[in-house]
């Protein structure tokens, strides 16, 4: 039996504008004891992603919105430390949406819902907090199922140095596709073009963004990933050519606005262009999940895909590290490390 403490951030108030550490609050709870049907884990890996930002606030969206009080909604990879369901044995690895804790009860009447890893794993345990894990899945089935890529089309892709955006990058370039990303600073650029392979890269924060779109897309874009929405959104759409398709992944541009954004302005070339926009959300994958962790692990460990994890060391530093989503202070996936992965 676990006798020690369980750390918690629990959602103390819903944010005005910018997360800030006063939006938490810090609690030690006893460690859970698990009933039958339950299963006790603990936290390995706390995945922190710009969907936190929309868990906090008070409005219509995918999931009910994390109540005042309540322990903070997260992705969590994590290890089964005592069970009591027959689907499960001490040591199995798992991943769910647990919290921000070290500790959690999942399955059950009152417990939180968990799937276990693939056992023997195809790649590191860190790789299941990025490309395969959530991100990872956004990014295969935003690109792969809604904008069927075709090769030798011209994919555009924002927030391209991001945990989604990267991975898409690389998935359009497997299948033959010229990629150009656009992000927010020179060495993410490097990164993008040196590293993973993509055709080009824009920084918007300097460039005009319709001339360097014009420039590095000649023949237009055949399918952009939108992961900000905004005034890059308005931007691509000048370019977009025919049949165009438009994932519509994020709107991180706009989740700490405190005003109603207006927009897009270049609506209308939508409707010029016959271009599709779909909105989605992960979860409407989980059943396919294994396919994507099939291809994802595959291309991870050919060298197809490359990945950058930022772990931030401890659960006290998640709620400082959550900033580094929204200042641009990153590349590639943000996760905080909670405890040590199992020997």
């Amino acid at each position: 039996m676990n006798t020690g403490k369980n750390r918690q951030f629990r959602l103390a108030s819903r944010p005005v504008g910018d997360i800030t550490a006063s939006n938490f609050e810090y609690r030690e709870e006893p460690i859970p004891q698990p009933s039958d049907g339950e299963v006790l884990v603990r936290t390995i890996y706390l995945s922190l992603d710009p969907t936190n930002r929309i868990w906090m606030s008070d409005r219509p969206q995918y999931m009910p919105p994390v109540e005042i009080g309540q322990v903070m909604r997260g992705v969590v990879i994590g290890v089964v430390e005592e069970s009591k369901n027959p689907d499960f044995q001490k040591e199995d690895l798992v991943s769910g949406v647990l919290g921000w804790q070290d500790y959690a009860l999942a399955l059950g009447n009152t417990g939180l819902g968990i799937s276990k890893l693939p056992s023997p794993l195809p790649c590191p345990l860190s790789a299941f907090v990025g490309p395969l894990g959530a991100t990872g899945f956004t990014a295969y089935f935003g690109l792969l199922d809604i904008g069927q890529p075709k090769s030798g089309e011209t994919i555009v892709v924002s927030a391209a140095a991001g945990a989604v955006g990267s991975v898409v990058g690389q998935i359009a370039k497997i299948k033959g596709c010229r990629v150009v990303g656009i992000t927010g600073s020179n060495e993410k650029c490097r990164w993008l073009v040196e590293e993973l392979g993509f055709d080009d890269a824009i920084n918007y924060k300097t460039a005009d963004l319709e001339t360097a779109l014009a420039k590095s897309c000649p023949n237009g874009i055949d399918v952009y990933f939108d992961n900000v929405g905004g005034a890059i959104l308005d931007a691509v759409l000048t370019k977009i050519n025919l049949d165009a398709r438009i994932p519509l992944c994020g709107l991180i541009s706009t989740y700490n606005a405190t005003e109603p954004v207006p927009g897009p302005y270049n609506y209308s070339q939508i409707l010029m262009q016959r271009a599709r926009v779909q909105g989605f959300i992960i979860l409407d994958y989980s059943s396919r999940f294994g396919e994507a962790i099939k291809d994802i692990g595959q291309w991870v460990n050919e060298g197809k895909i490359k990945y950058a994890l930022e772990i931030v060391e401890g659960l006290e530093n998640a709620p400082l590290a959550i900033l580094k989503l929204f200042n641009g202070n990153k590349i590639g996936k943000l996760a905080v490390k909670v405890s040590e992965e199992p020997v």
